[in-house]
């Protein structure tokens, strides 16, 4: 009889080479190790060797990097996607390019399952197998978390010792990472109490505010159609452009974040995020809009916000739902061109000015000087006009 085979999203984290060995000893199957480069730079040091000797029978490490940041980071972007008003949601929008990727090599290995290593708590569960649904629905998914009898990373890390894994962590430092070109999130362990204050030795993308250089940087980023495709005059790929954005932000204490969110499975989860590079982009994008977008356009598009988030954070960027959202945004953003100029100080993003040769902003007509393209008079009019229903209910109130 074949041996049944498996594609594992493999991060050569505590979890997944846990589920490694797991998979291969326990249920006896063929593991393919998938590995996505979305920008973890040295965390991927040796990790094809660590997969090939935790039992994988095979390792993919595919190079991700600019079309997470082209088609997943940019696309975001261009909806000024912020999920409950602070987290930029870096690991949110890789799920959907991990998942995509995985069922590719699934088709190609002939494999005939899928494995992910999410929680049964966590959101990435969700995110990896609504994917999976829209892309593959053929695929039998495994989910480790949810069957094992190993329920804590405490017990993982015992699992991992008895059978010589190397682990990236420790019962004394038991947080969790995921880093991206996006980002690097913490949460679990010591920041599951919501008032400890992390250590500063966890950070790794940035200095802190108060370690930041006294002196400011400028920085000039261009956009066309809503995407930034040069910094300080230069022409960068998607990926490149973000990581120099990363340097920039993080040597001047820029993108942390510490947020309480609610998890789509109902819970809430602490989170610690550095997104230095995102959190430039997204001041320096609606910097931009500010003088290209129509007004009723851009308050359409701002109303959708929390809802397009949604979608991201909960998993569902292959839904039909995400697929007319995008087609709007995509149409909102024509003409979102132009150079924003922005100041870095300690933890700052200052725009210092914007311009744009399709700028809607008229320097005529917004004057306080005389002007003759503007005659306010015709205010009269127009506030009358809009007034009338407010009178006409306070009347009836009086009445």
């Amino acid at each position: 009889m074949k041996t049944p085979k498996v594609v594992l999203a493999y991060s050569g984290g505590l979890d997944t080479s846990v589920i490694l060995k797991w998979l291969r000893k326990e249920r006896g199957m063929d593991v393919v190790a998938y590995v996505a480069d979305l920008g973890q730079e040295k965390e991927l040091a040796g990790i094809r060797r660590k997969a090939l000797r935790t039992g994988a029978g095979s390792v993919f490490v595919e190079d991700l990097r600019e079309e997470f940041a082209r088609d997943f980071v940019f696309t975001a972007l261009k909806a000024n996607a912020v999920y409950e008003g602070g987290y930029l949601m870096g690991t949110s929008i890789a799920r959907p390019l991990i998942a995509k990727r995985q069922v590719e090599i699934a088709r190609r290995t002939k494999a005939r399952a899928v494995a992910h290593g999410a929680t049964g708590k966590g959101n990435d569960q969700v995110r990896f197998e609504l994917a999976y649904a829209a892309l593959a629905p053929d695929l039998e998914v495994i989910a480790p978390w949810r069957e094992w009898n190993l329920g804590s990373r405490a017990e993982l890390i015992e699992y991992a010792r008895r059978h010589r894994i190397p682990i990236p962590v420790t019962t004394g430092k038991p947080y969790s990472s995921d880093r991206n070109l996006m980002h690097i999130s913490f949460e679990g362990g010591i920041l599951e109490d919501p008032d400890r204050a992390p250590d500063e030795e966890m950070f790794v993308l940035s200095v802190s505010p108060e370690d930041a250089p006294d002196r400011p940087t400028q920085v000039d980023i261009d956009f066309r159609d809503g995407v930034p495709v040069a910094v300080n005059g230069r022409r960068l790929s998607p990926a490149r452009l973000l990581a120099r954005l990363n340097e920039l932000g993080g040597r001047n204490g820029i993108g942390r974040a510490d947020i309480v969110e609610n998890r789509y499975v109902g819970i809430k989860c602490r989170g610690v995020y550095e997104t230095p590079g995102g959190t430039i982009l997204h001041a320096a994008h609606r910097a931009v809009e500010s003088i290209t977008m129509d007004r009723e356009v851009m308050h359409l598009r701002d109303s959708l916000v929390p809802y397009f988030s949604s979608l991201v954070y909960n998993g569902y960027w292959f839904s039909p739902e995400m697929r007319v959202l995008r087609a709007l945004i995509d149409e909102s953003q024509r003409n979102v061109t132009g150079r924003v100029r922005l100041t870095l100080y300690k933890g700052n993003v200052i725009v210092r000015g914007r311009r744009s040769p399709v700028s809607l902003y008229s320097p005529a007509h917004a004057t306080f000087e005389a002007s003759r393209v503007y005659d306010q008079r015709d205010a009269t009019g127009f506030i009358r006009l809009n007034g009338l229903r407010l009178k006409l209910e306070a009347m009836t109130r009086r009445r």
